[in-house]
């Protein structure tokens, strides 16, 4: 899988910038992309499904699938199918960022930026191919929405893993409190809109009343909205 680890995105993550990026913290991060380009072993899967609308969830045709929680519910308001997709680096990443933590915090702190920074853009990579299938179908796509976003509960991280066989395929799997193993994965829901759809646009909105960021779980505790900026995320999904 032929996908760069962008420094800028691992100093995003880190609470840094490349203006104030000194040599030492600079030397560690190419050493950490180039260790984990070597050692990670990156997979990833979806399928797409229509959807039936309910009340009190969306129910996921031909599977074992019922999306449960409000925001879900309203994130999907305008789809008519969706997609499912998983992505994970592997084991020995988790086994690194372990080791690193015994031995050496500081490398630790980095090698765990730059593996999240790596399967954000495998992520991104995966909803491009995604993209494309939607534009057939005269599509747009929702943002990715994860488990644990909102009211979106981490119980339906074993049914997803169910539906997309990513124990067998991929070596995913889930823990008993719903946590993805190994950790450095992804699990999320992307929505398909008819492009024929016209919905509001405007400006950024504030911290206080922005949904996107809400429905984060990071949103209280955000390094990036107490210093005015956003994630990448959130840039990419205004």
């Amino acid at each position: 899988m032929n996908i760069e680890i962008d420094k800028k995105e691992v100093l995003r993550y880190l609470g840094g910038t490349a203006k104030n990026n000194d040599q030492i913290t600079d030397r560690l991060i190419d050493e950490c992309i180039e260790e984990i380009k070597e050692i990670s072993n990156p997979k990833s899967q979806y399928r797409i499904f229509d959807i039936k609308k309910n009340q009190n969830n969306i129910q996921i045709l031909n599977s074992i699938l019922i999306l449960k929680g409000k925001d879900i519910i309203k994130h999907l308001i305008h789809s008519k199918k969706v997609a499912i997709m998983a992505v994970t680096l592997g084991i020995q990443v988790d086994q690194r960022i372990k080791y690193y933590g015994k031995t050496d915090l500081t490398k630790a702190v980095i090698f765990d930026a730059c593996a999240t920074t790596y399967i954000e853009e495998i992520s991104d990579n995966l909803e491009s191919e995604i993209k494309e299938i939607a534009n057939q179908s005269n599509c747009n796509l929702t943002f990715r929405f994860s488990p644990g976003y909102g009211d979106f509960s981490l119980v339906v991280q074993d049914n997803i893993l169910k539906v997309l066989n990513t124990s067998r395929i991929m070596g995913l799997t889930v823990s008993n409190e719903h946590i993805l193993i190994p950790s450095k994965s992804v699990t999320a829901i992307i929505g398909f809109e008819d492009k024929s759809i016209k919905k509001p646009t405007g400006k950024v909105q504030k911290r206080a009343d922005n949904e996107k960021c809400k429905t984060c779980l990071r949103y209280k505790n955000c390094i990036y909205l107490e210093n005015g900026t956003f994630c990448e995320f959130r840039k990419k999904n205004l």
